[in-house]
């Protein structure tokens, strides 16, 4: 079936063929990607195969019609064929032999490629004879073509020598270009190929046009051939290039990196300050989703931005207040001489700029020159909240660190102040996912080993008491430097944002440090802030020697602990001021040496009714209800009201007051968007969609919606202070929840702050609710509509 169709239009296909070789042999004349020699013989190449085909055409067009043109021109055209054949084959020849010299694949012609180029030609001469003695072929009395008695004969050049050719390219395959050798392979097994078939088939030409085919191959890879060496080669510069610009840019950073580092040693307490400053900038700058270079510029802007500090007098080092007016000139100036410093890099013009402008702020109170907004360049107002978090997070002079609330609340405060909102909110999200280097986490590990002189003299870090049980191990002598003096262990019981005791009255306020009791082995105690204890002490007569085990846990806002010794077991059960407080024991004492500080999980877990309770539990939400009921919120998320139907259009009206313990701007009330079958909140089948806070902020991130959030601060915004102030004094809220289509949208306005977040559910068929809850806040009066 398919040898009928090629035999059919086996006249058109050789029209075609010779057309396309034509055709390149014409382009070769003009083309400057080869060397001069394969170019030639490539030439030759396509006419010979142009030729070849044409008097193959012309010996099937011409076969069997008499008379004097017809009988010239059959045994022209046959004689041709064969010929040429052979003269294809001896340039192949020479095409490989050429390929292998400059491309020094061998540094000799290979034995077989000459052995094969003097057989093909000795056989051109023997092929004209053969053709002219009848050997070949015959004609009979009707101008018709017939295999002559020597024809296989014809097929031993064309057969013998490309086998011979290809095991020359086999061996050397390793040597030849991907797209060469897939040419040079295609050009013999295809030919012989079509022998063997044309032996069967007679009446088809599928030699020659397989030849022809394979000629037009090898100028087309021929060509790949240079496009891929040239891709290569710009590969190979670009990435040389690539290489030469990250050589600068770590010689650039070594250089900076150094200056830097020596401006440093001025102030023990600013090392690696200009680095850390730098990794933050540049994480911030990656997730507000700025180019690499951009990434880059605010990078080395970040860790270059403070040079200016060479002009501040070394005995203005560590001062924080009390400046003089002189004084006051010289920081203002400090940026001014970053950037005359900076400016002398003249190819990072814009690290002069950026450092201008980094001390500035975004309600324009900053300086050097007043900016405000987005007048400040972006990388400047990046490397402001960096450098505002920087100084948070690092032990200075003073060796304290604020915890993350403590800075996530100054970062969110101060968004609009001294901080650009957007770039505070990403600073604020780094926090919250804790997922990059950058963001550091205060460390808590508890110290294994104390010394002791006067009482309090080192407190361990708290260890949180939850309602998991613990067992908390130690071993303490009496310090032999304070023989005769009394010497005992005792434990603090206390609440602070960095789990750390603290004494003076600022740091107390900032970390929010409430002592609850001091208590000792014997069964002494004190109580500060807790609201009442209760001690049971009875003798220990097993032996513990110099070895003390407390056991402690809680269940809401009552804790029980136990002191063991080798003279007592002291029970005691503490009530804290409210459920909202953390709680943490720090083991000391005095004169003492305490040693072997271990912290183990009983795998015991307090439950209700395990602690008596000795104090009554405070409600602020016995309030009147309307149609939820109230619901106080402890801590984040801990309790929340009934979900609420989502229809066309839904008003949600509450008081809500925060807590008296609460303290942060996120203290106040959240909605959510959700759905589960039982209409509860972390109920059957959950799936949260939304999470608004009324502070303005909004968990945008979602694994099932799609949110968009906005916030609007209006001219009636008091302040923060003042806001949190009128939540604990009690609010009345509004919200409104619409939902069209698949679109949900959640609306509220309290004291000049609007927010609204549009959630895109993906199916809008599906039940929604919305609930109420918060962090330390009680809701009440609850009204629907």
């Amino acid at each position: 079936m398919v040898f009928d169709l090629i035999k059919e239009h086996q006249l058109n296909i050789m029209l075609a063929l010779c057309s396309a070789s034509l055709v390149i042999a014409l382009l070769l004349f003009i083309t400057k990607f080869v060397s001069k020699r394969r170019k030639w013989i490539l030439i030759v190449m396509e006419f010979t195969a142009t030729f070849l085909l044409w008097f193959d055409r012309l010996a099937y067009i011409y076969s069997g019609i008499t008379g004097h043109k017809g009988y010239f021109m059959v045994r022209l055209s046959n004689f041709f064929v064969f010929f040429l054949t052979i003269a294809m084959v001896l340039e192949f020849n020479g095409f490989l032999i050429t390929l292998f010299m400059e491309e020094k694949i061998t540094k000799t012609i290979p034995r077989r490629l000459r052995i094969s180029g003097i057989v093909s030609m000795i056989d051109l001469p023997l092929t004209a004879i053969f053709c002219l003695t009848g050997i070949y072929y015959t004609f009979d009395s009707v101008n018709k073509y017939h295999r002559g008695p020597g024809f296989l004969i014809a097929y031993l050049v064309p057969v013998i020598i490309p086998l011979i050719q290809l095991s020359v390219i086999l061996e050397y395959r390793k040597k030849i270009s991907r797209f060469i050798r897939i040419a040079l392979m295609l050009y013999i097994i295809g030919p012989i190929t079509a022998a063997i078939i044309q032996l069967f088939a007679y009446g088809l030409s599928l030699v020659n046009m397989a030849m022809v085919v394979a000629f037009i191959c090898m100028y087309i890879f021929t060509y790949l051939d240079i496009n891929d060496e040239v891709e290569r080669i710009h590969s190979s510069e670009l990435a040389g290039m690539k290489e030469e610009q990250q050589s600068m840019y770590r010689l650039f950073d070594q250089i900076a990196g150094a200056f830097v580092d020596a401006l440093e040693r001025r102030d023990e307490y600013s090392k690696g300050k200009a680095v850390r400053i730098a990794k933050i900038a540049k994480r911030i700058a990656q997730e507000k989703g700025l180019d690499p270079i951009e990434c880059e510029d605010v990078y080395y802007a970040a860790l270059l931005h403070d040079v200016g500090v060479v002009s501040i007098p070394y005995e203005m080092n560590g001062k924080k207040e009390n400046f003089t007016p002189e004084e006051i000139e010289i920081i203002h100036r400090e940026p001014l001489v970053s950037q005359e410093i900076l400016s002398a890099i003249t190819e990072y013009p814009q690290l002069a700029q950026i450092a201008r402008h980094s001390y500035e702020n975004y309600d324009g109170s900053g300086y050097p020159d007043g900016l405000s907004g987005e007048d400040i360049p972006l990388l400047s107002r990046i490397i402001s909240v960096a450098r505002g978090y920087d100084y948070m997070i690092t032990p200075g002079r003073t060796g304290t660190t604020f915890p993350s609330a403590i800075v996530r609340e100054e970062l969110f405060k101060n968004s609009g102040i001294l901080y650009d909102p957007e770039i505070a909110d990403i600073m604020v999200k780094l926090m919250d996912s804790m997922t990059n280097d950058n963001v550091v986490e205060v460390d808590y590990t508890i110290e294994e080993e104390i010394r002791c002189g006067n009482y309090r003299e080192h407190v361990t870090t708290g260890i949180e008491v939850t309602e998991q049980v613990k067992k908390i191990s130690f071993k303490c002598k009496r310090s032999e430097a304070n023989e005769g003096y009394f010497s005992a262990p005792s434990i603090v019981v206390f609440d602070s944002f960095d789990r750390k005791i603290h004494s003076d009255e600022r740091t107390i306020k900032s970390l929010k440090y409430l002592e609850y009791s001091e208590m000792w082995f014997d069964g002494h105690s004190t109580v500060t802030g807790a609201k009442n204890i209760k001690v049971d002490i009875r003798d220990n007569t097993s032996e513990h020697d110099d070895s003390y085990v407390i056991f402690t846990s809680r269940f809401e806002d009552h804790m029980k602990i136990r002191l063991e010794s080798s003279g007592y077991i002291v029970d005691a059960v503490l009530a804290l001021t409210d459920k909202t407080k953390s709680a943490y024991i720090g083991i000391t004492g005095e004169n003492c040496h305490i040693t072997g500080i271990r912290v183990e999980e009983t795998g015991e877990v307090t439950g209700p009714g395990q602690i008596q309770r000795i104090a009554e539990e405070t409600s602020y939400i016995d309030r009147m209800e309307s149609d939820i009921p109230n619901v106080q919120v402890d801590r984040w998320r801990s309790d929340y009201t009934e979900g609420i139907p989502v229809g066309d259009r839904v008003r949600i009206d509450f008081h809500s007051m925060s807590l008296p313990s609460a303290s942060m701007v996120w203290h106040c009330p959240y909605i959510v968007l959700f759905h589960s079958n039982d209409k509860k909140v972390k109920g059957e089948d959950y799936r949260e969609y939304a999470m608004v806070k009324t502070n303005g902020e909004s968990d945008i991130e979602n694994e099932f919606s799609k949110n968009r959030f906005i916030l609007k601060k209006s001219d009636s915004f008091p302040g923060w202070a003042e806001w949190q102030e009128a939540n604990h004094l009690g609010m009345e809220f509004k919200v409104e929840v619409r939902k069209k289509g698949n679109r949900v949208t959640i609306i509220t306005e309290n004291m000049g702050i609007y927010l609204e977040n549009i959630t895109t559910v993906p199916d809008e068929s599906e039940d929604l609710y919305v609930a109420l809850t918060g962090d330390q806040v009680a809701l009440t009066d609850i009204r629907v509509r």
